[in-house]
């Protein structure tokens, strides 16, 4: 029981000191005040337009909603201002978490977040692909092969967003699940989804921050007299004599002049060729391992000058991101985003994962399996519907 108080009283210490710099839930109708969509960001023709709802299946009342793509093959943009920037000056850790459902089965379309800067600059209509952000992170799927969790972090120093080299698996079913991204000021990473690590490591190793720590020596190349040739032709094996007049082809021995062949008609008669089965093609020397091989020449390396350690990979955010957006394309509908949170504590973003996320994840199930039962009863009725008038011979009489 001490034990117990003790970890409840450390846990209130951490949740006292938790900044919280983003929270959205959409449980009200003002949520639409909070968000401002992309509008000016494509024409209003390939712009789809965002749904306010609980989603077909649902863990917890009718109030607990969320925000919906509704319309098939368009381009969805929206943004909303954070209630306070993060700034990575302060080496705090960044955790950003929400929850995705693709209700419709998605065969192919985005369903990440983006962290942005920008501050009072940051141009919410025009938000859109193009627009500058510190962190991109979240489903992103085209097809069965090509299905991720994205993580790529702007560095400044290269001007461009570093995507992690080994892809990250994500969930692609049709119900809610929990995406957690962890950036620590130790330049380390930790990705989380449903509360279960699937990928941690450091920046340096997982993503292309760093140039190589060794280069190939370019005062070294391979020596003239290098032997790399695994084998040689024998120079003792000599063609056999005759070999090259053996013919390619053949008469059929098997075959015989028609019956009704007639010689002053049909001309002389002639047997088919064939394959033969003495010509084993063009005469060449067998090979043997090569006496003077070396092996494959490897080039040395040596220490890369242009190589420093930079202790602020971590730092995407560096004058303070400001705002949260989605922006994305979807080819089918359907994917609705919710319980959006931002905090430099992970026990902070894991207590409302419980509070949210886990109360709601049983009910929803449940839910969805009661719909696709009442579904698959429907269409079996259905099927069983045209069988009893196929039995009736009522299409023959429609034909």
């Amino acid at each position: 029981m001490k034990l117990a108080t003790q970890l409840l009283a450390a846990y209130a210490v951490g949740s006292a000191v938790a900044e919280v710099y983003f929270k959205e839930q959409f449980n009200d109708d003002g949520w639409s005040e909070r968000w401002t969509v992309s509008s000016d960001w494509k024409s209003k023709s390939e712009l789809g337009e965002w749904k306010h709802t609980t989603g077909e299946w649902y863990g917890g009342d009718e109030s607990d909603k969320g925000i919906q793509t509704s319309e098939d093959a368009r381009f969805y943009g929206i943004s909303a201002a954070m209630s306070k920037p993060f700034d990575s000056a302060d080496k705090k850790d960044l955790v950003i978490q929400y929850t995705v459902k693709h209700e419709q089965n998605i065969d192919c379309g985005g369903a990440y977040i983006k962290l942005l800067p920008g501050g009072d600059k940051f141009e919410s209509t025009k938000f859109g692909g193009d627009t500058p952000y510190g962190v991109m992170f979240g489903p992103d799927i085209c097809g069965s092969s090509n299905k991720r969790t994205h993580v790529i972090f702007h560095y400044d120093k290269k001007d461009e967003g570093l995507l992690i080299k080994k892809n990250v698996n994500t969930e692609s079913d049709q119900l809610s699940h929990l995406y957690t991204l962890v950036l620590r000021p130790d330049n380390t990473f930790e990705v989380f989804i449903d509360n279960k690590s699937v990928r941690s490591g450091k920046l340096d190793d997982e993503f292309d921050f760093l140039p190589e720590k060794e280069i190939k020596d370019p005062d070294q190349s391979k020596p003239e007299d290098w032997v790399d040739t695994r084998e040689i032709p024998d120079p003792d094996d000599v063609k056999p004599e005759g070999y090259d007049d053996i013919p390619a082809e053949i008469a059929d021995p098997d075959a015989s002049k028609p019956d009704d062949w007639d010689d002053e008609d049909d001309g002389e008669w002639e047997a088919p060729m064939i394959d033969n089965p003495d010509y084993k093609g063009p005469w060449s020397p067998k090979m043997i391992k090569n006496p003077d091989y070396k092996g494959a020449w490897v080039h040395p390396k040596i220490p890369n000058p242009e190589y420093e350690y930079d202790e602020e990979m971590y730092a995407v955010c560096k004058g303070g991101c400001t705002h949260v957006g989605f922006e994305l394309w979807q080819v089918k509908s359907g994917t609705v985003f919710d319980d959006i949170f931002i905090t430099d504590s992970l026990e902070e973003a894991q207590q409302f994962a419980e509070e949210s996320f886990f109360k709601k994840k049983e009910g929803e199930k449940k839910m969805y399996d009661d719909i696709q039962a009442k579904k698959d009863a429907e269409a079996q009725d259905d099927m069983d519907g045209m069988d009893d008038m196929d039995d009736m011979g009522m299409y023959d009489d429609m034909e």
